[in-house]
């Protein structure tokens, strides 16, 4: 497991200077094929202490990546994805902890995934990649955890399918991890969530420039396929009661991208922004990859019941529900919660009360630090 600069980019991740890259040797996806090599693209704030404990993962959701801190840049116009609560003398506070963001495994922004080369061809793998499970993200994190000396983490924390990550990790790891903290996350995701997802395939899929997912080096790709399924997902991580405040039934106030057909509402205008901005930094490969790993995840795979899996369970866990969110439902999260509890983990619930819904982890930054501080200011 060797540090490398520059390893594994694919085509959707130019150069960061503060990003690096470590190759964790050939992994075995759990549910079959094999990766000759993978490399993890990472970043970090703080210093790892002598004892290697004091260690954070911050996991990010469906099209984030390794860049969770910073100020605003050329790359990044609103800074680092969850900069607000990562930093000195903040929610997680950079002065005592050492914090690690990864782009997880089946990425596009560093880490490898569908447009890395494999080593045999040297071609893209696209959908010759392997499906990726959730488990697998965290078992890749691991082996990047330890090469970089960390024996312990103080705490696993993210939303959506980071959360999911957050779950995992306190079920497959139990003896590494001393909290975690799942935000708007569950251990199954719905049938309605699992139809929505289907849209944003089939979406990409559909495109004739998605050409059986090898469009890499032809001058064409699934960008107008993608752009449908990112604004289906948009749909997905707002409530109906926010968007009625937030957009009502007004027409567009600038000029749309796709041609008027009767006209155009400004929730229509954002959409069609909304995809064209996923398309500049994202690989549509990458996106059915994650799409499908955050749909497969099940706390209880691989065990005998829900509760054999939680009985695993050592780190403290503190499920953060979103009042809105109709992905991940508030109620749904707390059910996890309780589940978690009964089979003996020591676990809690928090709900955020916000109309942004799903998005509310990225947006409503002094809701999320109330609903989480109380948590991590628990001693023993």
């Amino acid at each position: 497991m060797t540090p490398v600069r520059g390893a594994g980019a694919s085509q959707a991740a130019p150069a960061r200077p503060d990003r690096r890259f470590c190759r964790i040797g050939s992994f075995e996806p759990e549910l079959g094929g094999f990766l000759e090599e993978v490399t993890l693209a990472y970043e970090t704030w703080g210093e790892l202490d002598a004892s290697g404990t004091n260690a954070v993962l911050v996991v990010h959701a469906l099209t984030g990546d390794s860049h969770a801190a910073g100020a605003p840049d050329a790359r990044y116009k609103r800074g680092g994805w969850w900069d607000p609560v990562i930093g000195p003398g903040r929610l997680i506070d950079t002065e005592r902890h050492f914090v690690v963001c990864s782009n997880v495994l089946g990425g596009c922004s560093g880490s490898t995934g569908p447009a890395s080369p494999d080593p045999q061809t040297g071609r893209p793998y696209a959908m010759r990649f392997p499906v990726i499970t959730i488990r697998d993200m965290v078992r890749a994190q691991r082996r990047l955890l330890e090469s970089l000396g960390v024996r312990r983490l103080s705490l696993v924390i993210g939303g959506s399918i980071g959360g999911q990550q957050a779950l995992e990790w306190a079920v497959e790891f139990p003896d590494f991890v001393e909290r975690a903290v799942p935000v708007a996350a569950n251990g199954a995701l719905g049938p309605q969530g699992l139809g929505m997802s289907e849209i944003g395939r089939r979406a990409i899929m559909a495109d004739p420039d998605w050409q059986g997912g090898d469009y890499y080096g032809t001058g064409r790709s699934p960008e107008r396929g993608l752009a449908i399924a990112r604004m289906a997902g948009m749909m997905t991580y707002q409530s109906a009661e926010g968007q009625w405040r937030r957009f009502g039934r007004r027409s567009a106030s600038r000029e749309p991208l796709y041609p008027e057909f009767g006209g155009c509402f400004d929730i229509e205008r954002y959409l069609h922004y909304q995809g064209r901005d996923l398309v500049r930094r994202f690989d549509a490969n990458s996106y059915l990859y994650l799409l499908r790993a955050m749909d497969l995840y099940d706390v209880a795979a691989g065990y005998g019941s829900v509760e054999e899996a939680f009985s695993r369970v050592r780190a403290k866990m503190l499920f953060v529900g979103i009042s809105s969110d109709w992905l991940f439902p508030a109620s749904e999260v707390r059910r996890t919660a309780e589940q978690a509890a009964a089979a003996g983990a020591e676990a809690s619930y928090a709900e955020i009360q916000s109309l942004n819904g799903h998005d509310a982890f990225l947006k409503d930054w002094d809701l999320l630090r109330a609903a989480i501080e109380p948590f991590l200011e628990e001693r023993g």
